[in-house]
């Protein structure tokens, strides 16, 4: 599984690039924009192909969901801790969370779909967040939810993360913070396909 994340701020022809990453086989993407408005994602989703409405994760401003067709809702490490176990097992959209130690996710409810565990690697996109040394051998394997490795990910480790133990990665500054977003997804879905077939 390979997830884009959006940059936190607008970025020149954003949209443009979000669309052709669904073009070329992106399945899951998470709208972050902590500092923006309701009415600010609104503009940006209406420039976004309805298609791919379904594919898309909300990390904000949750209630825009049912009006795009949205079923895809993501939780801050702040946000989850304010939910009751019945907010999630009533709800019936595709959850995420984010976590930063094994033992956190370990103890998730299993109403999480997948949770971004990071930094794996140096940030790109936050130099100040260092790797940590994660050991996911002691997670329990009947855990239905999924660990996505989140943090520096890039074309020379991402493989690394799927030996690692995780499920999947998630890509953020190798995207947005240079010139090549797009062929940097390609490669890197390209080398994790041939991860998770082979």
């Amino acid at each position: 599984m390979v997830i884009v994340i959006s940059s936190p701020t607008p970025v020149s022809k954003e949209a443009h690039l979000i669309n052709h990453l669904f073009d070329e086989g992106l399945s899951v993407f998470h709208l972050r924009k902590p500092d923006s408005s309701s009415q600010e994602l609104v503009l940006l989703l209406q420039e976004i192909n309805p298609l791919h409405y379904t594919k898309i994760a909300l990390h904000s401003h949750h209630y825009l969901a049912k009006s795009f067709g949205i079923n895809r809702l993501h939780y801050t490490e702040a946000s989850r801790k304010q939910l009751l176990d019945t907010d999630l097992s009533e709800n019936e959209n595709t959850l995420s969370t984010s976590v930063h130690t094994v033992q956190d996710f370990s103890v998730l409810s299993n109403h999480f779909n997948y949770a971004f565990l990071s930094p794996v690697f140096d940030s790109i996109s936050k130099p100040e967040a260092k790797s940590s040394s994660f050991d996911l051998s002691t997670l329990n394997s009947n855990k239905n939810t999924k660990i996505i490795a989140l943090g520096g990910i890039n074309i020379d480790n991402c493989i690394d993360a799927f030996e690692l133990g995780f499920d999947g990665v998630a890509l953020l500054g190798t995207i947005w913070n240079n010139d090549n977003g797009l062929t940097n997804y390609k490669l890197i879905s390209n080398l994790c396909a041939k991860e998770c077939t082979g």
